[in-house]
């Protein structure tokens, strides 16, 4: 039994370690993506700032 709850312990630790891993900024423009935003600093802009997210999809250039 206290084989299974150390290997529980590693196991949980290891997920929770994976969770608080903060994503690449690949991913993070890929996601943007997915919301409609061109990258994701685009994102950042029209959460945290005056930006409308209609102005996305002026822009000519993409980031992929």
């Amino acid at each position: 039994m206290e084989k299974k709850r150390q290997a529980l312990r590693k196991l949980l630790e290891a997920v929770e370690k994976e969770i608080l891993k903060k994503p690449d900024r690949k991913t993070l423009d890929r996601l943007s993506l997915l919301v409609g935003f061109q990258d994701w600093d685009s994102f950042q802009e029209a959460l945290h700032g005056d930006v409308s997210a209609d102005e996305n999809y002026n822009k000519k250039e993409k980031h992929f």
